[in-house]
């Protein structure tokens, strides 16, 4: 095993999930790798089983020292990593990503953009065709290892499924929440009726949640909810006839999708969690673009598209339609 590469995570949960293939490319590589992102990372990528995981939760500056400080720590303890300079990837494109690498000591390979080419050691030219964000991440880390010298067997495209691996704590803590919920036993509907922040000005959210609830509810389909804290009220309010579940950490959320009959949502962060999960999924777009942020599954089903969200009905017509295909899991 070669020494591990420090990863700059995105900042979004959704991104982060689209990150999968590219990491399973470093591993393939012969490489483990230092997780570097948000708190809530830790644990919905905590079945990878990285060399370490580093929080950033402070400024740029408490966070440079964190990042120096567990680095060197990590480099006194072989042979999980020699001591020496770092290799990193950013996937995010923002100048404070590059930056933070670049005064933390690690020399990383990320896209050119947002004038930081002066701050990677290896600058890479975004592809000329778009490719969706998987294709994208996994472009990245390919073009990297090549830099790096690693010239066979890598592969040309990304696996067509995610494959985020769950630990049986996950597995667990959504059994648990379901047994208090009643649903121990029952095929079950998760919507996740929320989207974090606006596109371009205009809501992420379908705005019929309520009305699918209400219906599949009169089909005999427990219809649930499980919106993380800050997100319950606005929840409740787009799907009042919806039963909420206790907030769940992403990987135990990530098992409960995998655990569900069918989770229909948003394109958002929830969307790329299950769909990492495996599991069966229906997400809706309205002003976001399919070709570049549709569910990387062979489970997962659109409707809609940029400008125009799918009715009621269409979702109705192709969630029953899922809903009584025979049961993957």
């Amino acid at each position: 095993m070669l020494k591990p590469i420090c990863v700059r995570l995105p900042n979004w949960v959704g991104d982060a999930c689209m990150t999968l293939p590219a990491l399973q490319l470093l591993r393939a590589a012969g490489h483990r790798y230092v997780l570097v992102g948000k708190p809530w990372a830790r644990d919905l990528l905590a079945g990878l089983e990285p060399a370490h995981f580093i929080a950033l939760q402070g400024s740029l500056s408490e966070n440079r020292r964190e990042l120096r400080q567990q680095l060197q720590q990590l480099a006194s303890r072989a042979p999980i990593a020699p001591p020496g300079r770092w290799r990193g990837v950013t996937f995010p494109d923002s100048f404070s990503s590059a930056l933070l690498f670049r005064l933390a000591g690690v020399q990383a390979a990320g896209f050119r953009d947002d004038g930081r080419s002066l701050l990677l050691r290896w600058p890479i030219q975004k592809p000329r065709r778009p490719l969706h964000v998987v294709e994208s991440y996994f472009y990245l880390v390919r073009t990297a290892l090549q830099r790096w010298g690693h010239n066979h067997d890598l592969p040309l495209a990304p696996a067509p499924s995610l494959d985020l691996p769950l630990l049986p704590a996950h597995e667990q803590a959504a059994q648990s929440v379901r047994r208090q919920a009643g649903l121990d036993e029952k095929r079950f509907v998760l919507i996740s009726p929320t989207a974090t922040g606006l596109h371009q000005g205009r809501i992420k959210t379908w705005s019929h949640y309520d009305e699918l609830a209400t219906s599949l509810k009169a089909e005999g389909w427990p219809v649930v909810m499980c919106p993380p804290p800050q997100e319950i009220d606005v929840a409740k309010a787009a799907a009042p006839h919806a039963q909420v579940l206790p907030s769940l950490p992403l990987g135990a959320y990530a098992a409960l999708a995998r655990q569900s009959a069918l989770v229909i949502c948003n394109d958002s962060g929830s969307s790329h969690v299950a769909a990492a999960a495996g599991a069966p999924l229906l997400t809706l777009f309205g002003v976001t673009n399919p070709e570049r942020t549709r569910p990387w599954s062979p489970t997962a089903s659109c409707l809609g598209r940029e400008g125009q969200w799918p009715s009621l009905e269409e979702v109705l017509s192709a969630a029953r339609q899922q809903l009584h295909e025979p049961a993957a899991h």
